[in-house]
């Protein structure tokens, strides 16, 4: 059985940065096509960064585009969201999601994927 569990989240002010980071279990974080989401109060949840299974494709919104970064670790089974700059409008719950499609593909819609965290609150205070 698959599951992930997002962890780093907290309260910063603006400028500061934050990573967060997602443990899959269950299957080796290879597999899948990955992808980090967010929603702020009152909301749909949106992409932030996907990246296909076999690393070759990157995605970030442009809201965050030069300032996030995601990264995958193999050894630990753990992909990362290095959040740098980070503005009051990125306050949200973050979400890590996992999936198993294209491996030369990433995915930015939330319904294309299968497993999702339980979610880590980030807040930042002007």
């Amino acid at each position: 059985q698959v599951h992930l569990a997002e962890s780093g989240g907290g309260l910063v002010q603006a400028g500061d940065s934050l990573r967060l980071s997602c443990a899959i279990s269950g299957r080796t974080v290879s597999y899948f096509n990955l992808g980090w989401f967010r929603q702020g109060l009152g909301n749909e949840r949106e992409c932030v960064a996907a990246l296909s299974s076999d690393g070759s494709k990157l995605y970030f919104a442009d809201a965050v585009k030069g300032r996030f970064a995601m990264s995958r670790d193999n050894a630990k089974n753990t992909v990362d969201l290095q959040m740098n700059s980070l503005k009051p409008e990125d306050t949200a719950v973050y979400y890590c999601a996992a999936t198993q499609h294209s491996p030369n593909s990433y995915y930015i819609l939330p319904n294309t994927y299968d497993y999702w965290g339980q979610g880590t609150q980030v807040t930042v205070s002007s």
